[in-house]
């Protein structure tokens, strides 16, 4: 077992498609073992990389995270921070669960942040969630979209 690939994970646990392309979902973090532990323990992720970076599978998709820093070569005018106010989000995690209410009750139960419990508007059962480090997750139901029937708006009752 290499020395950077997390006990019982293996080289295909990685995300490296043999062609095309995959979707991952990077983040930046204070404290990657606190965040390594929300995501394995909440969303039930298979730690595949403890650090640098650290990468957890979570269903069918990985979370890539590292500490703040930068800039890079590669990005010369970047830096990375998490998240420093939580009022104001530009993105979002969103998981898509067969069961809404068993998922908040058993996230709450290991300690999950949540917004709301699940408010239903019509093509979905919805929440969000904080991870540790203020990230917002958005967990969903799909409901009567798969009835056709489109999301209400903020403007309906």
């Amino acid at each position: 077992m290499s020395d950077f690939i997390a006990a019982g994970a293996t080289a295909d646990d990685l995300p490296a498609p043999a062609e095309g392309l995959l979707l991952t979902h990077f983040l930046t973090v204070g404290d990657v073992p606190r965040s390594r532990a929300f995501y394995a323990d909440v969303l039930g992720g298979q730690v595949v990389l403890e650090e640098n970076p650290c990468i957890i599978k979570v269903a069918n998709s990985w979370i890539i995270m590292n500490p703040g820093g930068g800039p890079t070569d590669d990005k010369p005018d970047v830096v990375l921070r998490p998240p420093e106010d939580r009022h104001t989000v530009s993105s979002f995690l969103n998981v898509r669960v067969a069961d809404i209410h068993g998922f908040y009750a058993a996230a709450r139960a290991k300690g999950a942040e949540f917004l709301t419990p699940p408010i239903d508007r019509r093509a979905e059962l919805r929440c969000y969630m904080r991870d540790p480090d203020g990230h917002l997750i958005e967990v969903g139901q799909s409901t009567g979209l798969l009835k056709g029937i489109l999301a209400r708006t903020d403007t309906e009752a």
